[in-house]
């Protein structure tokens, strides 16, 4: 397991990011979070395989490829333990 801390920039809050993230990030039973930040980006933390976390990565520019204009990956050891996947 690891986890990566991930910033997404561009249009992204107003378009359903953050919800798209969360059934992405279920359907891959990734563990972790998704909230908009006060500088019009999106953090996420995701917990799981780094396949996984990459997929949900590739989903999301696949399906916001017009929206984002950066996203900065930080992989991690896995530190915390999520029991889901949730919006804050």
């Amino acid at each position: 397991m690891v986890q990566a801390h991930i910033h997404f920039s561009g249009t992204v809050q107003g378009v359903g990011f953050r919800y798209t993230t969360l059934s992405f990030a279920q359907e891959l039973t990734l563990t972790g979070w998704v909230k908009n930040l006060p500088d019009g980006r999106v953090e996420a933390v995701a917990v799981g395989p780094r396949a996984s976390i990459e997929e949900l990565i590739s989903r999301l520019k696949a399906q916001f490829g017009g929206f984002l204009r950066d996203t900065q990956i930080e992989w991690l050891n896995s530190k915390e333990e999520f029991t889901g996947f949730s919006v804050l």
